[in-house]
């Protein structure tokens, strides 16, 4: 039984939002109106997207173990993040709080190479494929050789990320998401369903399967999932 004291009231899931500026459109882990249910959000000041793509050498895994500790004393029962990244520092986290951690879409990729046929494989797609290497993948429990295919550097969706350009229009944005999974198919033809690593992508989930024509998996459907094990749906009333 659960008897730790509770700051939030009727909040199960604790977010820990990396420190950005960007727009975080309906269907972001970021944008409170995504969830069905209440979330309670706390930045994480000094981790930026810069620091996001280069976690292996940046010093904020203290930030965050630090932020979730205000959550989780404050009553939340799960902890998540806003940046797939951070699977880097999945086992930490989970060592480090008392509470579930789930740091990364990533951590579906394993569930859903079983759900599709032997002969197909998942597909990734990222923010940076330049930054999410081998190293990030064996965190999340992924083969090393899983297609990983990133949104190009000199896109909009990067500015709009790495800048914070909140002038960036969302139809560039999705244009870019698109383009990005179309190649991820095109170049790797046995990926029978997508797993999206950045968080802001899923708002675009949608437009990428019927793109694809694939199953698309991301932070949304990660966290749905993660919250239905914090907070079981009641069928059965005493």
């Amino acid at each position: 039984m659960n008897n730790r004291k509770k700051t939030y009231h009727g909040v199960t899931l604790g977010i820990l939002m990396v420190d950005s500026t960007f727009t975080r459109f309906v269907g972001d882990i970021g944008n409170a109106q995504t969830w069905p249910f209440p979330v309670q959000y706390k930045i994480v000041r000094g981790a930026s997207p810069a620091e996001m793509i280069s976690l292996e050498a940046s010093d904020v895994l203290q930030p965050f173990k630090d932020a979730a500790d205000e959550l989780i004393g404050d009553g939340v029962d799960g902890i998540t993040t806003t940046c797939g990244f951070l699977a880097l520092y999945q086992q930490a986290l989970a060592e480090h709080c008392p509470v579930p951690v789930c740091t990364s879409a990533l951590l579906q990729v394993p569930l859903v190479e079983r759900l599709i046929p032997g002969n197909q494989r998942v597909g990734v797609l990222t923010y940076s494929a330049e930054a999410l290497n081998a190293v990030h993948l064996e965190a999340a429990g992924v083969a090393a050789d899983t297609p990983v295919v990133g949104i190009p550097r000199d896109s909009e969706f990067f500015r709009w990320i790495i800048e914070g350009d909140d002038q960036v229009p969302i139809e560039a944005i999705r244009d870019d998401a698109l383009a990005a999974a179309r190649r991820l198919v095109a170049e790797n033809p046995e990926v029978g369903a997508i797993v999206s690593e950045c968080t802001n992508l899923t708002p675009f989930a949608a437009d990428i399967r019927k793109e694809t024509g694939l199953p698309v998996f991301d932070m949304v459907s990660m966290v749905t999932w993660f919250q239905m094990g914090l907070k079981p749906r009641t069928y059965v009333q005493d």
